[in-house]
């Protein structure tokens, strides 16, 4: 790891201090410090093995000449792998991503997470969610994410991944991305979102959000809700559909799963929201679905 951080000082020589320590930090990152303040996890958050998988924090180049830390996840000896984007929470590329990128990479994909917060700030070092929410996630424009996805599918695919079998997940504000994200690169064989925002205030940052853009989805998009979510009332699920229906063809090939008493962030297994049952029935059906649409 040292030589990693060796590297970005290389990389950035003239960068401030603050902002080489963000991109070591990246590298180094356990969980965020909002959402895990003591340190000390729960029982039940799960660990993922790295055996057998090629699974580090990589440098990503964007297409306005930044590079961004994020990482990747792959089978040791992958070739030309089907891609798997995995949008992050607004707490960044902490561990419980990198988690998921693992678990995808057993499954047989390279899977990559990138830092999309990064120009922003750290949101891994906030004190809590509501000052994420309220400083960093106001400043980070949609334009931005959707181009450095795009960059992040032009790196898998010159590090061994095929981008002609394309998926996207997210989580929380990365669902709402993975939504977005389908109607925006032709690509995309399908996607996975887990309690993402279907609707909401459009401004200079955020123009459009899912119920504007069904006419657009190139890939079938499996929704993944709760329906005891405070924050994404069961009539939002209802209406997507309605608008899914009226929409591309692969938005009409979408679908959802709402799990009945499952709070928002029901997958995240590092926080109290966990539901075993429902997260565990979620991502066997999030892997299915990328089976069922050609990526495997």
């Amino acid at each position: 790891m040292n030589d990693r951080i060796e590297a970005l000082n290389a990389l950035f020589p003239e960068t401030p201090v603050g902002r080489r320590g963000f991109m070591a930090g990246s590298l180094c990152a356990g969980f965020a410090a909002s959402v895990v303040p003591t340190g000390a996890l729960l029982a039940q958050t799960i660990t993922t093995s790295a055996q057998g998988l090629r699974a580090e924090a990589v440098i990503i180049p964007m297409a306005d000449g930044r590079e961004v830390p994020g990482y990747l996840a792959a089978p040791r000896t992958f070739h030309r792998t089907p891609i798997v984007l995995v949008v992050q929470e607004i707490f960044g590329v902490h561990e419980h991503i990198r988690d998921v990128c693992r678990r995808l990479a057993q499954a047989g994909y390279c899977a990559i997470a990138p830092e999309l917060f990064f120009r922003q700030g750290d949101p891994s070092r906030m004190a809590s969610a509501a000052e994420i929410v309220q400083t960093l996630v106001p400043r980070v424009t949609d334009a931005q994410v959707l181009s450095d996805l795009d960059a992040t599918v032009a790196f898998g695919r010159a590090n061994g991944g095929d981008d002609t079998r394309l998926a996207i997940t997210g989580f929380c504000w990365g669902g709402r991305i993975a939504w977005l994200y389908a109607a925006h690169q032709p690509d995309v064989k399908a996607a996975v979102a887990w309690y993402g925002r279907l609707t909401g205030v459009s401004n200079a940052a955020n123009p459009v959000h899912p119920y504007d853009i069904t006419s657009r989805i190139h890939g079938p998009v499996l929704g993944l809700y709760g329906g005891a979510d405070q924050g994404i009332p069961v009539d939002t699920v209802e209406e997507m559909k309605r608008r899914l229906a009226q929409g591309s063809a692969a938005a009409r090939a979408s679908e959802f799963m709402v799990y009945p008493d499952a709070p928002h962030a029901f997958h995240a297994d590092y926080r109290p929201s966990y539901r075993k049952d429902a997260a565990q029935d979620a991502w066997t059906r999030a892997l299915a679905w990328l089976r069922r649409h050609g990526v495997a």
